[in-house]
């Protein structure tokens, strides 16, 4: 049997392109190299693309893009070309793809439009398509749906560049404090604010504004963040739900990418049927958000036992010690293993 040839994904016009990279170089570390030939496609900062044919070592401190080992290459959408136009020095060559994984972390990756331009091509993409991708990116449509669809969600509203100040006073006398300022389309708390006090919100609100031209402002939930691994399409594979431990303040960047004071327990220190009302209410949200391939489901668990709707990632982290291959290791699937069943998922085998 012939490889599959892959194009992974990476970089990327978005301030957790630093996050790329590091879950490009575990994605491509854990793919099966007698199944798959990968095609790295590198995508640098301000937006230049490459095919990548160097060590992957270079990935994570990002020195990939500085030597001799790339190629200038465009994703063509002719779905007769199906693949890459490479614009080498001798002159112009094509590659054929079989399949894409997009590990683009953030706007102009996660949020649908990479995703639309693999479709145009007709290239298989391993994960959510176009419509999933923008619907989870924005948290306030993202809301509705679940909520359309019976799930409880923080009580929010909704502020955009150029309305005057006065009516996000009036918008937000109604919740509760403390609250939560966020940029409504960005991922990894970038722009995230909590604030306790009426004089804090002007300023959190205008620096979210600066990642977004819509923001986000919700109620504080109590209790604690648990997410959920669903992996497949119309047979779903769940992971073993985890469990974020906060010592202080929120889940911020670094807490995130670092662990300076945040503990994550895989699994969770939750109860049975607990751990299967999560599992539960994560598959009819990724349903209800018509997400395919993989996704992570971020829910609240409350003091009193209710579960409330956070968000979807449908790119979550990929390094090795990432929540979602976690998850899924401890249901029993190896990183490989989860590679192997996205990737048939994309290309129906």
């Amino acid at each position: 049997m012939s490889k599959c040839r892959l194009a992974v994904l990476f970089g990327g016009c978005s301030p957790e392109y630093r996050v790329s990279l590091q879950s490009a170089h575990g994605v491509l570390t854990h793919l099966d190299p007698q199944k798959y030939e990968p095609v790295p496609l590198g995508i640098t900062r301000d937006g230049r693309w490459f095919l990548y044919t160097g060590p992957y070592d270079a990935l994570p401190d990002d020195t990939w893009h500085l030597g001799p080992c790339c190629v200038p290459a465009v994703l063509s959408p002719d779905r007769e070309l199906h693949g890459l136009l490479l614009l080498n020095a001798a002159g112009p060559s094509t590659l054929r793809l079989d399949a894409a994984l997009p590990v683009l972390h953030g706007r102009n990756g996660e949020d649908g439009t990479v995703q639309g331009l693999l479709e145009l091509a007709g290239i298989p993409v391993a994960g959510c398509g176009v419509l999933s991708s923008a619907l989870c990116m924005d948290k306030e449509l993202a809301h509705q749906v679940a909520r359309a669809s019976g799930v409880e969600v923080p009580r929010s509203v909704v502020f955009r560049a150029g309305e005057d100040f006065v009516l996000l006073r009036q918008r937000t006398a109604a919740l509760s404090w403390p609250l939560f300022v966020k940029p409504a389309r960005a991922g990894s708390s970038f722009g995230v604010t909590r604030v306790t006090a009426q004089s804090e919100l002007f300023a959190a609100v205008s620096a979210a504004l600066e990642r977004d031209d819509k923001v986000v402002v919700e109620e504080e939930v109590s209790g604690f963040e648990v997410g959920c691994a669903v992996l497949g399409d119309r047979d779903l594979t769940l992971g073993r739900p985890d469990e974020i431990e906060l010592q202080k303040g929120f889940f911020t960047y670094d807490e995130k990418y670092h662990l300076i004071t945040a503990r994550i327990h895989t699994p969770a220190r939750i109860s049975p049927s607990q751990e299967q009302a999560v599992q539960a209410l994560s598959s009819k949200l990724y349903r209800a958000l018509d997400c395919r391939g993989m996704a992570r489901v971020d829910l609240f668990l409350t003091p009193d036992g209710r579960l409330i709707f956070n968000e979807i990632n449908t790119i979550p982290g990929f390094t090795a010690h990432s929540r979602y291959p976690a998850m899924m290791a401890a249901a029993g699937l190896s990183f490989s293993q989860v590679l192997d069943r996205l990737i048939e998922t994309a290309v129906g085998t």
